[in-house]
């Protein structure tokens, strides 16, 4: 039995990040070929070393659109139309309101936002001519609290992801194209082991009901799910991992 996306390509952002590289070990896993791009080059390449020729690094801003471009057009000179695009990239930001400045606002927002915007008006195209494809875009707890611990530039950056995974499910339904978003919480990142005191560490275990941070093969299992032919039905949703913390 073949794998369920036997030869399908996809291309993760922030592909050298902890969880851009636990979803694409599992899209390998599941038959994907992977595009995997990313701002640093050397992680990049040792991905590529570590999972061979099924896998190419691609150097990309993806907050800015002629560089989406270029690479877009890299990854079809490569391997071909884009089937599976998980926009996974981001950075985080923990300034509240009054500390937040211009500067900063339009990078959160130009890494979070934009960039997922350049690579869908980048690959929808060729998705729709083949009415097959999906994208999968990574939200925050944060679009939903209004961050317990991130910042405004960074709440407001992934609760206008939502709201642009709300549009493109809307408008590409009937292409046979899905999109949908996943919140996590708290994934054992660094942005949680270094951008987080231990004190605020231990306040948000204390206020997670399954009691632990979320793993990055968590996170890739709900990617690969998403990602799949059988979820052809589910799209516009925004599916929550965070051990509890927010139940609605």
């Amino acid at each position: 039995m073949n794998p369920p996306l036997q030869d399908r390509l996809a291309l993760v952002t922030g592909a050298a990040g902890t969880m851009g590289r636990a979803v694409v070990a599992a899209l390998l896993a599941d038959g994907c070929r992977v595009a995997m791009v990313d701002r640093a080059a050397a992680p990049l390449q040792a991905l590529e070393g570590e999972h061979g020729a099924r896998v190419a690094g691609f150097v990309c801003d993806i907050s800015d659109p002629e560089a989406v471009a270029a690479t877009h057009a890299s990854v079809r000179e490569r391997f071909g139309e884009i089937d599976v695009l998980v926009n996974n990239a981001g950075i985080l930001s923990n300034n509240k309101i009054e500390a937040t400045t211009v500067t900063e606002w339009r990078a959160v927002l130009a890494a979070n936002l934009d960039g997922a915007l350049f690579w869908a008006q980048a690959v929808v195209p060729a998705m729709k001519a083949r009415r097959w494809g999906r994208i999968v875009n990574t939200s925050s707890l944060a679009a939903k609290t209004g961050g317990l611990t991130a910042g405004t530039a960074y709440s407001v950056s992934k609760g206008a992801l939502g709201a642009l995974t709300f549009s493109l499910a809307r408008e590409l339904a009937g292409h046979g194209v899905t999109c949908n978003a996943i919140a996590p919480a708290y994934v054992r990142t660094p942005m949680v082991t270094e951008q987080l005191s231990e004190a605020q560490r231990q306040a948000l275990l204390a206020q997670i009901p399954v009691g632990r941070f979320c793993e990055p093969e968590e996170f890739a299992h709900v990617v690969r799910f998403l990602a799949a032919p059988l979820s052809g039905f589910i799209t516009g949703e925004i599916i929550d991992l965070n051990g509890g913390l927010l139940m609605d």
